[in-house]
């Protein structure tokens, strides 16, 4: 799927862009639609049904829920439209992981599944989901035309990765949009940069990651421990937030304004900070369509966590059907709940840098949970982190040596400082004018280094596709 999604992105984008920009506004619709569906199928072509099939029930549970006034009948809409979005999801992605563990808990023999996961259905299921409940709250208003609602279903810049964009937040733009030189221009310059997040930055350092994680964690020293997991910190961090900003450069060329879904995470200084400013848009979505609903902190102290660990097992359990992410939402639930306990305003009075190398630091024992399958392999991560009997040996001293430069590079482009030292070059007079003029060749030799790393490179993995 990753290397059908950049051959279409490289091969078929122009095409795509000199046909949408010459048929008539009636027709882009379509056009959008044909390359949604011909980019998903290409990289997932056994289970293109499902997408259409959640697609049209969610369609017919919008008119439907338009047409009537009865609160029973509408209530009754919304509820056969999750069960069939939650129940392919639930098919697809958790099934095996349910027999497995009546299996284990009752001794049964129930067969497991072992279904492919559709790419990108925890993504696209979570938007057609809040168009049937937007439409149940009344917060937004009914799109009639089948060939719109599924081209906001199917857009292929966000498909398989998010971000999440909620119904509301498009459904001017799926009739009205504005698509010419200028929006192409923009959307390229933040295409390339994304691009180049992704493939110069987190594949480069997810390689140390991917060997240090193949090694034996009772054998490795600290360093090599904190190296390989820092490396997978800065390579899902560039690899996701890397694709978002290609996806909404790629809208921006056609008139679409998707929502950010990055804000420099890493510079933040509580945990719930780090979440505001971590995978937006998903935080977004739990908190309007299931914190909110629960209660939220309304309801005093016990139910507001009570709703916090609800919400946060869910969103581990979103993430992938392991325990491993279910104990990786738990864990991000009790250390918010902490915080709501009166820990934040103690990081509050807390010097920022202490307060962000403290939030950093949960982050970085997160990731090692979150992408280690088994607790016990978990505990001898942290272990070698924490407790290793050589603080550091050749082996690491070495990778330090090789990554070194990449991890400068890593820390400095996760931050703002790029962005405040741009405005400053451009806030000169001369220096802005020889920035401005020189961007466009810059972004050139991106484009170009990123695609021979492309033709050349056999680690390319796009960590959220599996999500």
């Amino acid at each position: 799927m990753v290397f059908s999604g950049i051959t279409f992105l490289y091969f078929f984008l122009p095409a795509v862009l000199l046909v949408y920009m010459l048929v008539p506004k009636k027709c882009k619709n379509i056009i959008l639609l044909i390359a949604g569906l011909l980019f998903y199928s290409w990289g997932e072509p056994a289970y293109f049904w499902v997408m259409i099939a959640s697609s049209l029930v969610d369609y017919a549970a919008g008119l439907y829920m338009n047409r009537t006034e009865s609160k029973g009948k509408r209530r009754a809409a919304l509820v056969v439209s999750m069960v069939a979005d939650l129940g392919f999801l639930f098919v697809f992605k958790y099934s095996g992981f349910v027999a497995d563990v009546i299996n284990k808990a009752f001794g049964t023999n129930i067969p497991r599944p072992d279904l492919p996961l559709p790419i990108g259905i925890s993504f696209y299921t979570f938007q057609s989901m809040s168009y049937t409940i937007d439409i149940y709250r009344r917060q937004t208003k009914v799109q009639k035309n089948f060939i719109n609602y599924l081209t906001y279903v199917s857009l292929f810049p966000q498909l398989v990765a998010g971000p999440i964009v909620r119904y509301n937040e498009v459904a001017d733009s799926l009739t009205d949009r504005t698509s010419n030189a200028d929006t192409i221009g923009e959307g390229a310059a933040l295409f390339i940069k994304g691009l180049a997040k992704k493939v110069l930055i987190a594949n480069n350092i997810g390689a140390l990651w991917t060997e240090v994680k193949n090694m034996d964690f009772s054998h490795i020293s600290a360093l090599t421990a904190w190296l390989g997991i820092l490396a997978f910190t800065y390579q899902i961090y560039f690899d996701f937030s890397g694709y978002s900003d290609m996806a909404r450069g790629l809208g921006h060329m056609f008139g679409f304004e998707f929502p950010v879904n990055f804000d420099h995470p890493y510079q933040s200084k509580s945990v719930a900070e780090f979440w505001r400013r971590w995978h937006i848009t998903l935080g977004s979505w739990f908190r309007e369509y299931l914190y909110i609903p629960l209660g939220g902190n309304r309801c005093g102290t016990a139910r507001t966590f009570f709703n916090l660990a609800v919400v946060w097992v869910l969103t581990g359990f979103w993430h992938g059907a392991s325990f491993n992410f279910i104990c990786w939402g738990a864990f991000y639930a009790l250390l918010l709940i902490i915080e709501r306990a009166g820990f934040s305003k103690v990081l509050e009075k807390l010097p920022p840098l202490v307060s962000t190398f403290y939030t950093f630091i949960m982050v970085v024992i997160g990731w090692v949970m979150f992408d280690l399958d088994t607790m016990g392999d978990f505990l001898r991560y942290l272990k070698a982190m924490f407790a290793a009997r050589k603080p550091v040996d050749s082996l690491s001293l070495y990778l330090l040596a090789s990554f070194g430069i990449m991890f400068a590079l890593c820390i400095f482009a996760s931050t703002d400082l790029w962005g405040k030292l741009c405005d400053r070059i451009q806030g000169r007079e001369k220096c802005g004018k020889i920035f401005t003029a020189a961007a466009p060749a810059v972004r050139l030799v991106l484009l170009l280094l990123c695609t021979c790393y492309l033709v050349d490179a056999t680690y390319n993995p796009f960590l959220y596709f599996r999500f």
